[in-house]
């Protein structure tokens, strides 16, 4: 089995190179064969994964490992080896004793406030509402919440988003649910769409991709995840236009209310009812003219 041959290699390295603590092996896999990338000698982000295939906390285990309590004394490392006694203390072979095997599939989505569009370029700004839903299938962490904000010195990753499924394709649709669910306004851009539209393509949905695939999405900009209809463009540059209307004329009210209550007269300026906007969205000038014609009506003219 390939899984079992990268984990025994990667058990060897550990050894070889004297590591005790919790760690990362990476591979390239490609038609059976498996190649060595890297180690990390840490925790990882993705740790989550594993955490919930095996049922064994890491942090808890690593901090046990590091005040020198052997594996087998571990309770989490006990279950997952199928032993009764979770606090027990026999020693067994962890390299010949079969453990419990996964009885789930988990994938595991990065939410960065990325730009898929212009090369997934980091982008920064404020959070003004961040909103996710933990289900029994689905678990998530933000290091950002409402009213916050990512900066240009952060890392682009703010969030983490698992999904559990007793087959790949039920953990793949948990996922897709979550997303769509995940609601995050502000001033940055994050990559929660184009994961949605990747996760519905068949490559992935048949789990025939690899990095060269996902290269050459990218490459090709086969996925537009800003992309709008018609209809939807045009009601953005509508409400859009609206908005700022006013904004404009909350701005001259408190103004010409502000003279009144100095004893000026207002200068007729401030009386005005017809805001000129211009808006551009997706590389695109709208120039629209706003006019309140009543106290809940607005009239625009387009270009």
């Amino acid at each position: 089995d390939t899984f079992a041959r990268m984990e025994e290699a990667a058990a060897s390295l550990a050894k070889a190179v004297g590591y005790v603590g919790v760690g990362t092996v990476e591979y390239l896999y490609r038609d059976g064969e498996f190649f060595f990338l890297e180690m990390n000698p840490r925790l990882q982000v993705e740790h989550t994964v594993t955490e919930l295939l095996n049922d064994v906390n890491l942090p808890v285990a690593m901090l046990l490992v590091g005040m020198d309590i052997p594996l087998h004394r571990i309770p989490d490392i006990r279950s997952l080896w199928g032993k009764q006694d979770r606090h027990g203390q026999d020693t067994f072979p962890l390299s010949t004793h079969l453990r419990t095997p996964p009885k789930i599939h988990v994938i595991a989505a990065r939410i960065t406030a990325e730009n898929p569009d212009v090369g997934f370029r980091p982008t920064s700004g404020t959070i003004k509402e961040l909103n996710f839903r933990v289900s029994p299938h689905v678990w998530g962490y933000f290091s950002v919440y409402g009213r916050g904000a990512v900066h240009e010195f952060a890392d682009s990753q703010f969030g983490h988003i698992f999904s559990v499924g007793g087959t790949r394709e039920s953990a793949r649709k948990h996922l897709i649910l979550a997303l769509r669910e995940l609601t995050i306004y502000g001033g940055i851009r994050t990559t929660t769409q184009y994961l949605i539209a990747m996760l519905e393509l068949p490559e992935y949905r048949e789990n025939k991709f690899s990095t060269q695939w996902l290269d050459g999405l990218i490459a090709t900009k086969a996925i537009n995840s800003n992309k709008m209809t018609t209809d939807e463009a045009l009601d953005t540059v509508v409400f859009g236009a609206v908005v700022k209307a006013l904004d404009a004329l909350q701005q001259v009210r408190t103004q010409a209310i502000t003279a009144l209550d100095y004893g000026r007269v207002p200068d007729p300026s401030l009386l005005c009812t017809k805001f000129p906007i211009e808006l551009i969205l997706d590389g695109i000038k709208y120039c629209v003219t706003v006019t309140q014609c009543g106290r809940d009506m607005f009239a625009l003219e387009l270009n």
